[in-house]
């Protein structure tokens, strides 16, 4: 193995026997070879180190942590330690496809203002085909809905994690991969290759199924950073009413959605400079606004006149325009007072 791989692969591991031969078999079957391999074990209380321990291939580092200390612990002390020119993300219950790493690295070497590649992935056990935008804009606009990188499909660029101090924060966990993404957005671009290169494997016991609803709550912290680098001019009030309106979970009032129009063609001008591709920006804030009517005017449990009346001042100043049958349910609604029961 050279002293200088182009490739480091990073994969921590954690009480994952079950799967973790068809993860290092993937790798080690890579038809491209220049790569040390950082396999960290965090405490593992199964066979998971004896499987790795029974490999002699000299690309392979494991390193035994002697207490256990967390997924993003480990990631972050083997980019302290990696060498190569690339990152290679991988998870000891996935399979990387035998031409992951020479595609990566064609695109990577041919594309120099890109800091991250990621790829296209299925899911192990199924016939899915989980998609993901390709190229840097659209990558953008889709991280203000989701993170749409597959974590260990991605080929980063260690000089820029260095150049900039960029490490997986602890705090972000389990959406460490998405806060990271975030980040690195703003220094360079990002990319997907439109071609399957990862078998990903989805089980019960993974951090992120166990984790959901932390999951949540921080990517709704992540998506109104992303929105901060906008620079818009905010109090605390308009932070709190554009993480309630993203996160389409809390009773919105009218006046709040009133509000919401101010605060769009504040986004809007904001956005001149296109940080966010025009276009689909104001899109993304348009499919906000509509949620936004129609969760207020559609789902309700209790209707009253002045609630029809609502929506005509919203209907008139065209902000939205319900469809006709939905109009005239709305209508009935209102006028007799409807209130749903509890069910």
């Amino acid at each position: 193995m050279s002293s200088s791989p182009k490739i480091t692969v990073l994969m921590p591991v954690y009480n994952c026997e079950l799967y973790v031969k068809e993860a290092v078999d993937s790798i080690l079957n890579q038809t491209f070879s220049d790569f040390e391999f950082i396999i960290i074990d965090d405490a593992s209380t199964d066979s998971t180190v004896s499987i790795i321990k029974s490999y002699n291939d000299p690309r392979i580092q494991l390193i035994e942590k002697p207490q256990n200390s967390g997924y993003t612990n480990s990631l972050n002390n083997g980019l302290s330690i990696a060498k190569g020119e690339y990152i290679a993300r991988m998870d000891g219950d996935d399979i990387s496809l035998p031409e992951r790493f020479a595609k990566q690295v064609t695109f990577l070497d041919a594309n120099p203002d890109v800091v991250l590649c990621g790829t296209v992935f299925t899911i192990i056990g199924t016939d899915i085909i989980v998609t993901v935008p390709e190229n840097n804009e659209n990558i953008k606009l889709a991280m203000l809905k989701d993170c749409c990188i597959g974590h260990p499909t991605v080929m980063i660029r260690k000089n820029i994690l260095d150049k900039f101090s960029l490490m997986y924060d602890a705090t972000k966990e389990p959406a460490e991969d998405y806060d990271l993404w975030t980040r690195m957005l703003v220094i360079g671009k990002l990319h997907n290759l439109q071609e399957v290169l990862l078998q990903y494997r989805i089980h019960n016991s993974q951090v992120s199924q166990k984790r959901n609803e932390q999951q949540t709550n921080i990517a709704l912290e992540i998506k109104t950073n992303l929105i901060n680098n906008l620079n818009l001019n905010k109090d605390e009030f308009t932070t709190d009413l554009l993480k309630k309106i993203i996160s389409g979970k809390h009773q919105i009032y009218f006046s709040e959605i009133e509000q919401f129009q101010d605060l769009k063609s504040r986004l809007l001008l904001a956005n001149e400079a296109s940080f966010f591709e025009k276009t689909g920006f104001e899109k993304y804030l348009l499919n906000l606004q509509n949620n936004l009517y129609k969760d207020y005017f559609l789902k309700r449990k209790k209707y009253s006149a002045s609630i029809f009346f609502q929506y005509l001042k919203a209907r008139n100043k065209r902000h939205f325009k319900l469809i006709a049958r939905h109009e005239i349910k709305l209508f009935i609604k209102s006028m007799i007072f409807y209130t749903k029961k509890n069910e």
